[in-house]
């Protein structure tokens, strides 16, 4: 039974993160617990697989007495599950690959070791679970885990910081997610969720559930305005961490939300859709202008995050907004459009951030102002973050691509959608979606540009070496899919046909009998792409090009200085920087998006200071919700804190009054 297999791999994952703290200061310790990992996430990999191709629409269910006395612990792996398994465990075994060598480098390892393997267990354990208290027991511990490797460099106080206003958030999920099952569970607390997917509600309750996943399915995704820890905590963490905590942990999230809201709530009502829609499109376009911003090159990958996470909520709702309005063929399109851009995204980030890891371990430096000429130091890694940057860019033949043509398909499906303010809005998305993709390859322009191009700007870039072999081969590896997934794009189209046919009643025609391995999305005269043609037009282009251009151009060596603007001083300073390629982006949205200001000091003639710019963004979601709701906790903490000093006669009379209270209205709600 394949769920018994996931299960065995978790028991050996929790069992590692023991022998973890066993070994922990041995010279091989770091290289031991993480191969043991990579066997650990190829097995589950291959059992979610399995299940995923040969599996049942009823898939069995393993009842183990443990958890609540009344249910115990259900789990269950049907189609969804075993897909998003599939990119768990993948995405889990090529961070496992990269830390044995970039494990290495660690130099706190002891306070990652035996976190990491626990953090695995924990994502596989939410995937696994099919009832409301392992779920969330599974959820607090995935992200308990994930908080103690944010926290590994503690000694930093941006980390501590970091760590703090993730669990914060992460704690407000686990909040609301209580909730939500809650209302599905009603007053007979039945928490198995066979027992809450036919169980009947009142009229508001679904609306208030979606409501409360959103808030917290939402707030471990990294949708605005739930998004701000996400930027923190994931360049604080070790980058094989960031890369699961972007790459990987981010789906877990997205399950959680397709869980509920697909599967256990019931039939949707179109309206739910436009509260979808809406915060994934202003999700994708402020993830993607504030990535533009960035000069740390991890924290750019994580704003790049909440922009795909944006990308993938604008799929699931279109896909409500399909399947409410019984439009079964067009909601298959836009589910598995989201969930092949889901599990596309944690195929090129998880590159990325090897890339961003191998390059912090060659330099010292995240900061891309102070990198510059990789390329000479660092080939392969620059040619496989190139590769990377081509995809999460949406050019084609590659994955990207891919996904988020299928999301612009279902887009011109929508005319035919019954209600005006879908018919409205949904071009509204469609436009932050082209805008988001525009600006997501001007981003990573400019990312590859300035941190592997040019002249090195500090000594750090001059005397990088390249990575270790694990490292190249993991970032290898996940290059290769990101490829095979953007010419082949009919197979994973297929796989996922079961997870459609299960959540939305329909799935895709089959992609894998079409003529020369073409995908035809809705109609062969309306739109088709071939990934495999494209890939072979621009790989026999290349190669003409190249041949025409050493065959009949001149074959002396010309050599001579490159263009310097005028400026012939070969200083590094002279060259392009990063600021100033995102200056045109900042100064038309800046200032509506990020209340952007700039301050010039420009000296006199006669004056030799030199002149200076200074350029201020604020983050308009903390400033307007949370800094606000931090003071009023601390108001509120002085005005309470003379209960402390109550004396035992004040206390009792206390409690008293407030069970009082507490039976009144619980007999007013009766």
């Amino acid at each position: 039974m394949p769920v018994a297999i996931v299960l065995a791999s978790v028991a050996a994952l929790l069992a590692t993160a023991v022998l973890a703290v066993a070994i922990q200061g041995r010279r091989s310790a770091s290289r031991l617990i993480y191969l043991i990992c990579l066997g650990a996430c190829v097995i589950g990999l291959a059992a979610a697989s399995y299940q995923l191709v040969h599996g049942t629409p009823t898939a069995p269910e393993l009842h183990l007495p443990i958890g609540l006395p009344w249910i115990g612990a259900h789990f269950r792996m049907d189609a969804l599950g075993a897909l998003f398994l599939c990119i768990i465990n993948l995405g889990g075994a090529a961070a496992s690959l990269f830390a044995v060598g970039y494990g290495q480098h660690e130099t706190l390892s002891g306070r990652v070791l035996p976190f990491y393997p626990a953090f695995l267990a924990g994502m596989n354990v939410v995937l696994l679970a099919a009832d409301a208290f392992s779920f969330l027991v599974a959820w607090e511990f995935m992200s308990l885990s994930s908080w103690a490797l944010v926290m590994a460099h503690h000694q930093d106080p941006e980390n501590r910081r970091a760590g703090y206003v993730y669990i914060i958030m992460a704690s407000f999920g686990t909040l609301a997610l209580l909730l939500a099952f809650g209302l599905l569970a009603g007053p007979d607390g039945n928490y198995a969720f066979a027992t809450m997917r036919g169980a009947p509600h009142v009229q508001w309750l679904p609306s208030l559930v979606l409501i409360l996943v959103l808030l917290g399915a939402g707030s471990k995704a990294g949708l605005a305005p739930l998004h701000v820890w996400l930027p923190l905590a994931h360049p604080a963490a070790p980058s094989h961490v960031s890369a699961l905590m972007s790459g990987v942990m981010t789906k877990v999230a997205v399950y959680g939300f397709i869980r509920i809201v697909f599967d256990l709530m019931g039939s949707p009502v179109w309206w739910w859709s436009t509260i979808v829609l809406g915060i994934g499109a202003v999700t994708a376009a402020l993830g993607v202008l504030s990535a533009v911003m960035q000069r740390d090159l991890k924290r750019l990958l994580a704003f790049s995050t909440i922009e795909n996470i944006g990308i993938v909520f604008i799929g699931l709702g279109l896909a409500l907004a399909f399947k409410a309005n019984g439009m079964h063929f067009a909601s298959a399109l836009a589910f598995t459009a989201a969930l092949l851009h889901a599990l596309n995204h944690s195929f090129f980030k998880s590159l990325l951030f090897f890339g961003a890891g191998s390059v912090l371990s060659a330099t010292g430096e995240r900061d891309i102002e102070k990198l510059g000429a990789l390329i000479q130091t660092m080939p392969q890694t620059a040619f496989l973050f190139l590769g990377g940057c081509m995809a999460i860019s949406a050019l084609p033949p590659l994955n990207g691509f891919v996904s988020e043509w299928l999301i612009f398909q279902a887009i011109l499906v929508s005319p035919d959608l019954p209600q005006w303010g879908l018919k409205l809005m949904v071009p509204a998305v469609g436009a932050l979606l082209a805008l988001s993709a525009a600006l997501s390859g001007a981003c990573f322009v400019r990312a590859f540009g300035i941190a592997f191009l040019g002249r090195p700007r500090s000594p750090a870039a001059k005397a990088a070496v390249e990575t270790d072999v694990f490292s190249r081969a993991a970032m290898g590896t996940l290059l290769a899919l990101c490829v095979l997934a953007g010419i082949l794009p009919g197979l994973v189209i297929d796989s996922m046909a079961p997870v459609a046919l299960g959540m939305v009643g329909q799935s895709m025609p089959a992609q894998t009998g079409i003529p020369w391995l073409s995908i035809v999305p809705v109609a062969e005269s309306r739109s088709s792409y071939n990934g495999l043609l494209v890939f072979v037009f621009i790989t026999i282009s290349t190669l003409v090009a190249i041949e025409v251009i050493h065959r009949f151009a001149s074959r002396a060596v010309r050599r001579g200085p490159a263009w310097d603007c005028g400026f012939p001083d070969p200083s590094p300073a002279t060259q392009y920087t990063a600021d100033s390629f995102a200056q045109p982006i900042r100064r038309v949205f800046g200032p509506a998006a990020f209340a952007a200001r700039e301050r010039v000091d420009m000296p006199p003639p006669g004056d030799a200071r030199p002149a200076r710019l200074s350029v201020a963004l604020r983050d308009l979601a903390w400033d307007a919700i949370y800094a606000p709701v931090g003071d009023v906790i601390i108001i509120l903490s002085e005005k309470l804190n003379h209960l402390q000093f109550l004396t035992i006669r004040k206390y009792l009379s206390l409690v008293f009054v407030v069970l009082v209270a507490l039976l009144l209205t619980l007999s007013l709600w009766n």
